[in-house]
């Protein structure tokens, strides 16, 4: 993007908002940012993603029915960390420093960091995952690494703590705690609720487990995907749900093999064995092979992840209820996102990291009565490298010209603006693990050209015609201009963002093993 034109994105966004530019503090929106891990867009209601409707969250959808819902929100690279440093900074993840699991540096700016120097008090509970200790922030109470769901540790500037109960509960406890004790301080704030959930292993709350039936959730239509028609870096994946599920680390199959039985108390223990152990010995006895076993994997995986989103969605009903009966709730803006979608199924696959829709595509609600009218419906290509302006406009504060985001307050109330027409995506961890190779991409309101690029492998997607992404078109003959078109603006893209894969010579750098 030409720096002019981005000049005009930043300024219309703050024109949109003079009387909060030139406000007092205590006049500035507070910002409730509540932040899942591995939220997909098919488990939360208000999406219905392509019709197809998982699970009921009537709280998180409660945002978007009094804000806005973002249709085409997608983040810049599909994994914790990177999500996170993303969100944090407004750069790409090769500016920021966070590609896969690096020490995220916190010398650099943060919308935090801009918030607290403008007099807002600030704190960040739960989830990190960025190594580094945070700054930027007045309190804070972070998960160690992936961090646990019963019973979790975290670490804190005066030490390590374990706090009994559920992780979603227990953030969302000290969220409202920080709510209450700072309302009357005349200072706006910002707290940051970040969940664990719903990330692997899926582990439910004590009184939620068991409660959905097995063999309650539908299909997708792709589920036993035999990867025809894509590259071969898609068939060498890692993250089946037939052959990479485990039985006992991801699906509790004995319960006392789980991922978390060890930090679990006996009356914790009691309860798993109570929702899990008949339909155990039910499967175990039936001895399932073949598509029925994947069949039957697919829907525990199903239950326990809705289960632990069904613990988000009432922890968000707690602090909505919070703002209201505190009188906050005219002002604040209230956000809903998680650092990626995922996979439920789809392609036979859990987990993220591909471009693929399902793990690209991220989760955003936004709600703040008075500047945003309920029920708005945001189409326009978004990504999470627009979070951070949008908190710093909504503040009446500049927006530093090392972010490359763009604030999203034009979109939210609805004023005319020239807006992208295009995303980069850059994923950098791969083979791992998950058995997902190195790519990079662009994606338009169409189409999607993907570059695996240890491989030398393109691919090519049309969505309106091929919206599950099962045959890419890259070689046919057809698509022969759009190709081209989706490569120049590829390569426009790389350089608006000063993203260092320019070259052939570059893309074997960066593939070459270390």
């Amino acid at each position: 993007m030409h720096p002019l034109l981005r000049s005009v994105f930043l300024l219309a966004g703050m024109a949109l908002l003079p009387s909060l530019a030139a406000a007092e503090p205590s006049g500035r929106p507070n910002i409730v940012f509540i932040f899942a891990d591995d939220h997909a867009l098919q488990a939360i209601s208000a999406y219905n993603f392509r019709g197809r409707s998982l699970n009921q969250t009537p709280n998180i959808d409660r945002i978007a029915k009094e804000g806005a819902i973002f249709r085409n929100n997608f983040c810049a690279n599909s994994i914790c960390s990177p999500s996170r440093a993303t969100v944090l900074t407004g750069k790409h993840s090769h500016l920021n420093g966070v590609t896969t699991w690096e020490k995220f540096d916190g010398s650099q700016f943060t919308f935090a960091k801009a918030l607290q120097a403008a007099g807002y008090r600030t704190g960040i509970f739960g989830k990190w995952h960025l190594t580094s200790e945070p700054t930027g922030f007045d309190e804070w109470m972070v998960h160690p690494g992936q961090g646990s769901y019963h019973n979790p540790d975290f670490i804190t500037p005066q030490g390590n703590r374990r706090i009994p109960g559920y992780a979603t509960d227990v953030t969302t406890d000290l969220s409202l705690d920080f709510i209450k004790r700072h309302k009357e301080e005349g200072q706006p704030f910002l707290v940051m609720c970040q969940y664990k959930a719903p990330h692997r292993t899926w582990q439910p709350p004590t009184g939620e487990a068991g409660r959905r039936a097995l063999g309650s959730f539908a299909e997708p239509p792709n589920l036993f995907d035999t990867y025809e028609g894509r590259s071969k870096p898609v068939a060498r994946h890692l993250m089946g749900i037939d052959r990479h599920m485990k039985l006992d680390y991801d699906l509790k199959v004995p319960v006392e093999k789980s991922n978390e039985w060890a930090r679990m108390t006996e009356i914790q223990h009691e309860a798993y064995h109570h929702f899990y152990d008949d339909e155990n010995r039910a499967f175990l006895e039936a001895n399932l092979t073949g598509k029925d076993l994947v069949r039957w994997k697919y829907q525990r995986y199903l239950r326990d992840y809705l289960s632990c989103v069904d613990s988000i969605d009432s922890n968000v009903g707690r602090i909505l209820a919070c703002l209201k009966e505190s009188g906050l709730d005219r002002n604040t803006l209230v956000v809903y996102s998680s650092d990626q979608g995922f996979y439920l199924g789809e392609h036979g696959w859990f987990d993220k990291r591909w471009m693929y829709e399902e793990s690209f595509r991220m989760p955003l609600l936004i709600r703040w009565p008075g500047h945003i009218e309920a029920g708005t419906e945001v189409g326009q290509l978004t990504q999470n490298i627009d979070f951070a302006p949008t908190f710093l406009a909504a503040a009446g504060l500049p927006v530093p010209p090392e972010v490359q985001g763009l604030s999203l307050m034009p979109l939210l109330t609805k004023q005319p603006v020239a807006w992208r027409d295009a995303l980069y995506y850059h994923y950098y961890d791969g083979p791992g693990e998950h058995g997902v190779a190195k790519h990079y991409g662009v994606r338009t309101d169409r189409y999607k050209l993907i570059r695996f690029y240890a491989d030398d492998a393109w691919e090519l997607y049309d969505l309106e015609k091929d919206p599950e992404e099962m045959h890419s078109v890259y070689d046919d003959p057809a698509y022969t201009t759009v190709r081209a078109e989706l490569t120049a603006k590829l390569d426009e893209l790389k350089k608006q963002y000063a993203n260092p894969i320019l070259t052939v010579a570059d893309e074997k750098k960066l593939s070459a093993k270390p």
